[in-house]
């Protein structure tokens, strides 16, 4: 039977009534069980809203008698732990407070938010509580002290105590820091402020055992560190090594999920190793704790991909779901902070657009700082990785993790110098898809594309830039026909660039192979040769062919087209065929 593909679905009960396709994580609820108020921070788009509804699902007292259909399916459905339906959940999204206007303004809705999820509990529980919510919650009263009232109560009386559950609960207080509101942001975590207030509030519930424990996500520690006492009783957990996988997919996760798509749908077996190339390449990559382990993949992305290759049967033509980018704002705020300002900015998206590696200390990657050192500029790589913009290559450096956000950030470069991507290219992406000449649409990206580059930029470029913006460029306009592979891995080496023709179009099976090579102006003249009398070298023919003789291996029956391109500062190119 067919199952459905739960992209953008946050809703655990919604999941499992539609029949979706379900990657069990609940063995960790076991895990979590040990740990006292457990904070876990991830990038966006990474399934922690889900994750959280799924634990209020298990936890909620007031669900028990749906246990069997909620998880009956899932390790912790048969292997339960002896809290399993215990407690009164009380659930938080702090990305619907809205952080704009004045501090008192912030606390307003702030106040709104929690009370309303404070009268829900009650009106939900009605069998316990036995009175009306407004005794309990008055609405014109901070949630601070409505919380300690409904905490109050539950001593008193005896009853079970609260399951807290905190989503996004940084994400109003991120947007005064990237909007530098940084004197808004200080008076929200000050030691009078009422953000400060509501979680020594739920630490004395902690402390009581009103309440049962604490579970927070977000994407950046800074909120909590820079409150300080305000809730010093949490357990940072992100980089634990036992809780890497808790959100994302990996391989493993991800060849069952897709063992059991082409089962239901019925799909070709030869089309898998295309559609695990494409899938690997655009949505793995993500190291948080283990450099030396299986890369994760971003499992909220991956759907995105599934639902429409599920729905039609085909590659979708569009392999960036642009709900991941990051906003480029956060990049302007973190290095504009340097004595580079304006200027750091560019420097740190050329930096990774050039060379795709930034080193970090990894004496520096801890789970817990506060705001000042996040601008700090050695402290880059780490803000980043946090961000879920870079990821660990290995205990020295820190590197794109997929195709998904070298695209997005040869997007910011192209924004950052103002290049024009819109109109320019069409006549010559047509010209291409007519009559397939890739020397012809290589020369026209220089013409067109490489001729809008400022001077300034020639000094830093290299061939990972040639490569990177020719292949995004291309995606932009080709997606409807072709996928492509960057830095592909054969036995003899990794691929430079790949045009792979997708297997329900007209260019089926054809495959071009493309090996750049960079020379600076200097170096081109001191070889004492000019562009048109430089020849195809040896060493670079011999290099490609290693990569096509593994590409023949894997995919024999593929129409494979070499080149090699040399690039020579913004001097010009030359295109090989071989």
């Amino acid at each position: 039977m067919k199952k459905r593909i739960p992209y953008g679905t946050a809703n655990y009960e919604e999941l499992v009534r539609d029949n979706s396709y379900f990657v069990d994580k609940t063995a960790y609820i076991e895990k979590l069980e040990q740990i006292s108020n457990p904070v876990f921070l991830r990038p966006r788009k990474f399934g922690k809203s889900l994750w959280c509804r799924i634990l209020e699902c298990y936890y909620n007292i007031r669900q028990k008698d749906d246990f069997a259909r909620l998880f009956g399916h899932t390790y912790i459905g048969q292997t339960p732990t002896p809290y399993r339906n215990s407690y009164f959940v009380l659930p938080f999204n702090f990305s619907t407070v809205d952080p704009s206007g004045t501090i008192q303004d912030i606390e307003h809705d702030f106040n709104i938010h929690c009370n309303v999820q404070l009268r829900t509990i009650i009106g939900q529980n009605k069998a316990w509580f036995q009175r009306p919510s407004t005794e309990l919650v008055e609405a014109k009263e901070k949630a601070a002290a409505n919380l300690k009232s409904i905490l109050g109560f539950i001593g008193e009386n005896n009853l079970p105590p609260l399951y807290v559950i905190i989503d996004e609960y940084d994400n109003f207080a991120n947007q005064l820091i990237i909007n530098h509101k940084d004197q808004l942001y200080k008076e929200l975590t000050a030691d009078s402020g009422f953000l400060k207030t509501f979680f020594k509030v739920l630490k004395a519930g902690r402390e009581s055992g009103t309440i049962a424990n604490i579970f927070i996500t977000g994407v950046l520690p800074i909120t909590i560190d820079d409150m300080a006492s305000g809730f010093n009783v949490a357990n940072f957990i992100t980089l634990q090594p036992e809780f890497e996988a808790m959100l994302g997919f990996t391989q493993q996760e991800v060849d069952a999920l897709l063992d059991e798509i082409y089962r239901d749908y019925e799909f070709d077996p030869a089309t898998r190793p295309e559609i695990n190339t494409i899938i690997k390449n655009q949505y793995n990559g993500y190291r948080f704790v283990n450099t030396a382990g299986d890369a994760l993949y971003n499992s909220s992305i991956l759907m995105y991909f599934l639902q429409d290759f599920c729905k039609y049967g085909t590659i979708p033509e569009y392999l960036v779901d642009m709900n991941l980018k990051t906003d480029l704002a956060w990049v302007r705020r973190i290095t504009s902070s340097t004595p580079l300002g304006e200027n750091g900015t560019h420097e740190f998206v050329n930096q990774l657009l050039n060379n795709n590696t930034v080193a970090y200390n990894k004496n520096e990657m801890v789970d817990k700082f506060n705001m000042t050192t996040f601008f700090q500029q050695d402290f880059f790589p780490i803000s980043f990785f946090y961000l879920g913009m870079l990821t660990r290559q290995d205990k020295l450096t820190m590197r794109l993790p997929n195709m998904n956000m070298r695209y997005i950030f040869a997007g910011y470069f192209n924004e950052l110098y103002r290049i024009n991507m819109a109109t320019p290219y069409g006549e010559m992406m047509q010209s291409f898809v007519d009559k397939p000449d890739l020397p012809k649409l290589f020369a026209d990206y220089w013409r067109l594309y490489v001729s809008q580059l400022p001077e300034a930029i020639f000094t830093q470029v290299n061939e990972n830039f040639y490569r990177t913006t020719f292949y995004v460029l291309c995606s932009q306009f080709l997606s409807s026909w072709f996928t492509w592979n960057v830095e592909r891995s054969y036995p003899r080496g990794r691929s430079d660039l790949e045009f792979v023709g997708k297997f329900h179009e007209c260019f089926a099976g054809l495959r071009y192979v493309i090996e750049f090579k960079y020379y600076s102006n200097s170096e081109l003249r001191k070889l004492k040769k000019t562009i048109k009398n430089f020849t195809l070298q040896e060493v670079d023919t011999i290099q490609i062919a290693g990569y096509v003789e593994g590409l023949r291996e894997e995919y024999p029956k593929a129409r494979i087209s070499q080149f090699v391109i040399y690039c020579f500062g913004n001097k010009g190119f030359k295109v090989f065929a071989i």
